[in-house]
This record gives structure tokens, C-alpha cells and sequence, in this order.
């Protein structure tokens, strides 16, 4: 069990640090990198989500899980604003702070750790809870972030929100949805997975990782990273010591299942996430912001926090 610890550097760190290259070295296009980020988003993680769905065990505790989804997103964002944020005078970089203190890695770092940690009932957990982040995303996030720019800007736009709406949920990206509701009416049913299926979602989590970290580290720009430095101090507290502490306290409260419990920690745990900068950049934002809190908090997460987590959560 203790090695599975090397998955960190080897599915996390290792892809990280190749994007990164790739990018320096100019050897890949950013045409090719979001060919790469769909291939991943549109068939990796929707066969995984069908396969880990068709084994969690279907218990009452499961009803909790959406709940807790919601909750890693607006907890973090309430506090982040009423603790830090408003008193942010830019406009641009108060939108980049509130969207990095409400996204976390959820689907894609978090269900690697929590594979690490309770192998395929962990994934699934995490897979659910960041379909909840992906509602609150269309939902919630991008009209604040709009909201922001248009404020700091003073401009009015005439602009077809629903056809915008409608393009957010209707789409392949959220094919990962239909894979997990099959998965799960499968569960349901009553029909057992084939075992020779358990070494395919074996691979595909470690393909699934790197295919989702080598675009993350493609995106990292240090320049953004050194100015913005002092900005995210806050959000590192945020992220790794207030939004940890309080949902500790939750699952303390109302959550028994061991399992679940272990994955929500965890998860409020989690660094930044990249939707963030994308967030960011979709609605011209302070971008360096979303970037250097994402680097900051990912790299001590993958450095110092998971490994705690690890000896502790096991």
C-alpha cells in the first residue's frame, strides 16, 4: 500500500514536469494540447466514470456526496470573499480571486489521490462530487466572473445568454455525465462487472492522469507566478488550513461511511484548479492571478499535503 505513494511523482509530478518542458521547448502546439485536454475529457474520463460507477457500493451515505460537492464550492468561495477578497480593490483581480477560491482539482487531481488512496470506490466519489463543481461552473462562477469584468469595465453587451448556456450543458464535454448514470443504472440493476474490465480502469487512471496533468504543466508561466506571489498567501490558507478545518468538521458531524469521509478531506484539501485560469482568461481577468495560485497551491499539494495525507488517510 505505502508504495502507491509513487504514483504522486509518477503520475502527477512526472506529467507536470514534461508539459512543462514541452512548452520551453516549443515542441507542441497549443492547437495539439486541447486536442489532447478533449481526447481526455470526452473518452478517457467518460469510460471511467462508466466503469468505477458500476462497483460503488449503493448505500444512504451516498445522498450525502452531492451535498458535500456543492459545498466544496460555495464554502470556500463565501469565505474567500468575506475574508480576503473584498477588500481587493481591482475588479479584475477580485473576479480571479473569488474563481480560484471556489474550483478546486477535484475531478482530475483529486480522483487520482483518491484512487491512490480507496482505489475505484474513491475515484467514483470524487467523479460525482466534481459533476456538482461542473453545475455550480455554468451555473454560478462564470456569470460572477462576468459580472466582474463587466463591473470593472462599466460596459453593457448585448450577448445571447441562453445559446451561451445551452452550449455549457449541451455538449461532449459533458459526456462523463452520461458514462457515470450508466454506470450507475448498471449498479443498480443488479448487473456484476466482469473482472477483465478491473485492469482496463487500472490503466486508463494512469492514462487519465497524465493526460490531464502534461496540459496543466503547459500552462504554467512563473513570470505570472513571482508577481502575483504575495496576492495568493491568502488562498494557500484558504485552501490548505479554513476550508480543510471546516469540512473536517462536517464530515465528523454527519458522515460515517470511512470511505467517504477519507475522500471528502481529502478533497477539501485540493489545490486550485485550472478551470480557474480558464475562467480567467474566458472573461479577462487578472489570468496571472488564477495562475499563480494555481501553481502555488498544486505544487504544495503534490509536495507536502498529499504526502501527509497519505500516512493519515490510509
Amino acid at each position: 500500500m505505502n508504495l502507491r505513494i509513487l504514483f504522486v511523482f509518477t503520475d502527477l509530478l512526472l506529467p507536470l514536469l514534461a508539459g512543462w518542458y514541452l512548452h520551453e521547448r516549443q515542441l507542441v502546439s497549443d492547437t495539439a494540447m486541447n486536442k489532447v485536454i478533449r481526447f481526455n475529457v470526452v473518452f478517457v474520463y467518460t469510460v471511467l466514470s462508466l466503469l468505477s460507477f458500476w462497483v460503488l457500493p449503493l448505500s444512504w451515505g451516498l445522498l450525502l456526496v452531492p451535498v458535500f460537492g456543492f459545498l466544496l464550492v460555495l464554502l470556500p468561495g463565501l469565505l474567500g470573499y468575506l475574508l480576503f477578497a473584498r477588500r481587493i480593490d481591482n475588479l479584475l483581480d477580485r473576479g480571479a480571486y473569488v474563481a480560484s477560491a471556489m474550483l478546486a482539482n477535484l475531478g482530475t487531481l483529486g480522483g487520482v489521490c483518491a484512487f491512490i488512496l480507496y482505489n475505484e470506490e474513491g475515484f467514483a466519489y470524487t467523479q460525482l462530487i466534481g459533476t456538482c463543481q461542473n453545475i455550480l461552473l455554468c451555473l454560478l462562477i462564470f456569470p460572477l466572473a462576468q459580472y466582474y469584468h463587466l463591473k470593472h469595465t462599466a460596459a453593457r453587451r448585448k450577448t445571447s445568454g441562453l445559446q451561451s448556456l445551452r452550449a455549457m450543458f449541451f455538449s461532449l464535454n459533458q459526456l462523463s455525465l452520461v458514462g457515470m448514470m450508466a454506470g450507475f443504472a448498471l449498479n443498480a440493476a443488479g448487473i456484476e462487472r466482469p473482472e477483465a474490465l478491473a485492469p482496463l480502469f487500472q490503466s486508463l487512471v494512469h492514462i487519465g492522469a497524465w493526460i490531464a496533468m502534461l496540459p496543466v504543466g503547459f500552462l504554467i508561466d512563473f513570470d505570472q507566478v513571482r508577481h502575483y506571489a504575495r496576492q495568493t498567501r491568502s488562498l494557500v490558507a484558504l485552501r490548505f488550513l479554513f476550508t480543510p478545518l471546516l469540512f473536517v468538521g462536517l464530515t465528523w458531524l454527519f458522515v460515517t461511511d470511512p470511505v467517504i469521509s477519507g475522500t471528502l478531506i481529502l478533497l477539501a484539501f485540493c489545490p486550485t484548479a485550472i478551470n480557474a485560469v480558464l475562467t480567467s482568461k474566458l472573461y479577462a481577468l487578472s489570468v496571472g492571478l488564477a495562475i499563480s495560485s494555481f501553481v502555488i497551491t498544486t505544487a504544495a499539494f503534490l509536495l507536502v499535503i498529499f504526502p501527509l495525507l497519505f500516512f493519515l488517510l490510509k
